[in-house]
């Protein structure tokens, strides 16, 4: 098996029983299921440049609207059906920008998800429905 690095940021605005975290769906493709931001560690890239990378690509979000709470959670993912194992590092950051309820963003980076439409939402943590791909498993660490 091979090793892939990844990150995840879990992207949340306000505090206690009013917390919420971004989410994101594909819009052309809803049976990737609701997921958050996050992505491979290219060759030779800083865990939070890519953190950062991958936020902005996905999101829009720049660096200066995210606020870096720490790194909640180093796990591995073992997906099924691929002869890969993802080492993924979980970041929990704090959004500060311009209020947004919901928006859309075209990815533009490069990689596989290159040219998507991400349709994002700000949905409770404590009612937060199951990301795909079990990437709400360290939900509980925020």
């Amino acid at each position: 098996m091979r090793l892939k690095r990844k990150v995840l940021a879990y992207i949340t605005k306000g505090e206690g029983a009013e917390r919420q975290i971004l989410v994101f769906e594909q819009k052309d493709n809803p049976d990737a299921g609701l997921q958050v931001p996050g992505g491979t560690i290219e060759k030779d890239e800083l865990l939070l440049d890519a953190l950062y990378r991958e936020i902005e690509e996905e999101t829009g979000i720049q660096r200066s609207n995210l606020e870096l709470k720490g790194k909640v959670n180093k796990t591995n993912y073992f997906p099924e059906h691929k002869h890969v194992i993802y080492e993924r590092n979980i970041f929990h950051l704090a959004y500060i920008g311009e209020e947004h309820a919901k928006w859309e963003h075209r990815v533009d980076g490069g990689g596989k998800d290159d040219g998507m439409t991400f349709c994002h939402r700000w949905v409770s943590v404590k009612n937060l429905p199951e990301l795909a791909a079990n990437q709400d498993q360290a939900i509980e660490f925020i």
